[in-house]
């Protein structure tokens, strides 16, 4: 119904525009239309009633048409290109606001074609003797160049020449010119620099002029024009020397003279401020400028806050010391209800952390995250453990912090949190007693925190023996109730691991009641842990070892003994690939078949893992495998070469350690001239023979025999069967992949 009664009217208009009778009530008719238009209503039809009324000798008429242009018309519709020549007969009427309508029309929507027309005409208006029409002028200019950049060359001149007018509107409008001419052309920006000291000129006239009732504002000399001036001289002053050392003088006296309790002086004071940052000035005027931010930082108005902490962020990293001042300002920042200003504060101050201040800064952030807002927790928990890991004064309070904002935050931090904190619990072997009681103690006051709940199954696992000893001198020893060790969310490592320390049926209860359980992953992990039980108790005690330190890697992971590439096989363009070597396969160790799987001999693929019968020596080798100690060589009683082709050569050699069992060292070496890279050695045996090859000594072979790669393979022949092996030989050279295979039936030493 609304809609229907403002488009009746609507079509009365279209019909009255162009009604004979009403021709002289025709400017009303499209002021009303207009005003429809400002509703949001279908008004184009009055688009070439805008062009015929531009076109009329009455100045009332002129008038409605332009500003019907102006809402109705863009540069996207042809009716725009029909009111070029209108406007360039306009521009050259006598009547200085008809010029000033065509000045307004075009400057709003001219596009570039009519920019190209027109520019002359707007050069030679920039020249004029009327101030009116020069400040026009010259916003109109601003408009032409930023349609048609190669136009600026022809307003560089007059631009220049605007800077000795008296009035301030024409000095405005030459000012927004010449930013607008610099930011596009740097030689123009280089010419312009001559232009300083006009404006250090006009800038101090602005500044200590007295009262002028036609620019004042709120005790402030035209603070427009000030603005404009300061982000001139900003740009004229950037990486530029000489330029920036005849503002400095400036810059300090209007940063001293300017009235700072009213908005628009901070307004001008804010501009200085960037251009103080912006160019290369003094560094005493730069620490004036930051004393200024700081002095926003106690304004009331959060949007002066605001953007003085904007300002703050970007110069911390090279004015530290500076803002370092205003630290407790900005601390306090993180109090106030804004939330936006509360992230800036909280970013300011992550930033503001150095090794002086690190235990006073770390205590207001804790404070923080336990008030702050849920979406500034993860931001807040990832700054806190950065700070900590760069400045932390010590290792113990290093721990203490990350604990604190686990309990505190432990749903909101990174994944990469918990397997940090585990690597640096292992490496500070003085606080594994006092770590492990201070986990366990969180995890029974809250066990809702799963980052927390991880770390502390884990340290529990490892280290639960030290919670019974009570050999930390700070706590003392606690009642450990195995049977709630775990928990259904948890894994069931950590009661496993703890079992090898302080044995205790009630863990094997516990183990075996989840081989039932609903939930995947945790009846395959009781499975797995209940054959080690039973099947495997002779290598629990090595594969329980406490774990030895981790080494943190340079991309954040935690190395051990990582997974070489040469336990991928590495086949000829167009071969298909073959299934990985599955020699790291703990899972598999745990909770396989009685006998190993028998490799295809079509494939040679290497057999699985089968631990020999000493328990040191499993243990020694799973330690290995999981990034432990490195295997002492075992020097061979004597060696054979089995393969030599194409510069690569591997030797054999042998030592019995049991009547059962053999230690193989296989010896690689390049004669060749390039190197060559991905070396792997992979070894299948008899069924009946159980094989475990330990991880090689690298996977590249230098030229000219420069280096060898030696790999050691365990073999336990318990039916003394006729001993044979099937290796695969790969590797890359000169880059194409080469895949070999080749029998070995006789070991020597063996007597075969």
């Amino acid at each position: 119904m609304l809609f229907a009664t403002f488009l009746q009217p609507s079509f009365r208009l279209n019909r009255l525009l162009y009604t004979p009778f009403v021709y002289c009530r025709r400017s009303h008719n499209l002021a009303k239309l207009l005003y429809v238009h400002m509703l949001g209503y279908p008004a184009h039809f009055g688009q070439m009633e805008c062009v015929r009324m531009i076109a009329s000798p009455r100045y009332s008429e002129k008038r409605v048409g332009y500003l019907g242009a102006m809402m109705l018309l863009d540069e996207k519709q042809d009716a725009s290109l029909l009111i070029t020549n209108s406007i360039k007969n306009d521009l050259s009427n006598s009547n200085q606001y008809i010029q000033s309508l065509a000045l307004c029309t075009l400057a709003c929507m001219g596009s570039a074609e009519m920019c190209r027309d027109l520019a002359p005409e707007i050069d030679r208006l920039l020249r004029a003797s009327n101030s009116y029409i020069k400040k026009k002028a010259a916003l109109c200019a601003v408009h032409i160049v930023r349609k048609v950049h190669d136009l600026g060359e022809l307003f560089t001149k007059a631009a220049r020449s605007l800077l000795t007018e008296k009035n301030h509107g024409v000095v405005h409008g030459a000012v927004v010119l010449i930013t607008e001419l610099c930011e596009r052309n740097s030689e123009t920006l280089e010419r312009f620099r001559k232009t300083v000291p006009d404006l250090v000129q006009i800038m101090k006239g602005l500044v200590i002029s007295g009262y002028s009732p036609d620019h004042d504002v709120a005790g402030i000399s035209d603070p427009f024009l000030q603005v404009r001036i300061l982000r001139l001289l900003r740009i004229l002053g950037r990486n530029n020397e000489a330029a920036s050392d005849a503002m400095n003088d400036l810059l300090a006296q209007v940063a001293t003279n300017t009235d700072s309790t009213k908005t628009v002086g901070n307004a001008v004071l804010y501009e200085t401020v960037l251009t103080v940052l912006d160019i290369k000035s003094e560094s005493g005027l730069r620490v004036l400028a930051v004393n200024i931010l700081g002095r926003f930082l106690l304004n009331n108005d959060r949007n002066i806050r605001y953007i003085a902490m904007t300002s703050l962020q970007k110069i911390v990293g090279t004015d530290h010391n500076a803002v370092q001042r205003h630290r407790g300002t900005i601390v306090d920042c993180l109090k106030d209800q804004d939330a936006s200003v509360k992230r800036r504060a909280l970013e300011l101050s992550l930033a503001l952390v150095s090794a002086s201040n690190i235990r006073s800064m770390m205590k207001e952030l804790l404070s923080f995250l336990s008030s702050c807002p849920p979406e500034l927790r993860s931001q807040t928990a990832s700054g806190i453990f950065n700070a900590a890991e760069r400045y932390a004064p010590s290792q113990r309070w290093h721990i203490d912090t990350i604990l604190h904002v686990l309990t505190t935050a432990g749903g909101d931090v990174r994944d990469e949190t918990v397997p940090n904190l585990i690597q640096l619990i292992t490496n500070t072997s003085e606080l594994h007693c006092y770590t492990v009681h201070k986990l366990y103690r969180a995890l029974l006051s809250d066990i809702s925190q799963q980052p927390l709940v991880q770390v502390a199954c884990w340290c529990i696992g490892e280290y639960g023996d030290l919670l019974l000893r009570g050999e930390c001198q700070e706590t003392e020893p606690v009642q450990v109730h195995r049977a709630h060790d775990c928990d259904p969310v948890n894994p069931l490592t950590a009661p496993l691991s703890l079992h090898n320390s302080t044995p205790d049926s009630r863990i094997r209860s516990i183990v075996s009641i989840y081989g039932s359980c609903i939930d995947v992953e945790l009846q395959q992990r009781a499975v797995e842990y209940n054959a080690l039980f039973k099947k495997y108790d002779h290598m629990r005690a090595a594969v329980l070892e406490r774990m030895p330190v981790i080494e943190k890697n340079s991309q954040g992971h935690t190395n051990g003994e990582t997974i070489k590439e040469s336990q991928t096989v590495k086949v000829k363009p167009g071969e298909p690939q073959q299934p990985a070597n599955q020699v790291c396969d703990l899972l598999d160790l745990l909770g396989g078949s009685e006998q190993p799987l028998q490799p295809s001999p079509a494939l040679g693929s290497a057999a699985p893992p089968i631990p020999v019968s000493t328990p040191n020596t499993v243990g020694g080798d799973l330690l290995d495998l999981l990034g432990g100690l490195e295997p002492t060589p075992i020097t061979p009683v004597a060696t054979v070469t089995v393969y030599e082709k194409d510069g690569v050569t591997v030797t054999l050699g042998c030592e019995k350690q049991s009547d059962s069992g053999l230690t193989v060292t296989l010896t690689a070496s390049n004669s060749t001239e390039s190197d060559i890279r991905g070396f792997t050695l992979q070894a299948a045996v008899p069924k009946s023979v159980q094989l475990h090859m330990k991880a090689p000594s690298g996977d590249s072979l230098p030229a000219r025999g420069a280096a060898k790669v030696t790999q050691m393979v365990v073999l336990n022949n318990p039916n003394k069967v006729n001993l044979k092996m099937r290796l695969r030989i790969s590797y890359t050279s000169q880059g194409s992949a080469v895949q070999d295979t080749v029998q070995i039936d006789s070991f020597p030493g063996l007597g075969q």
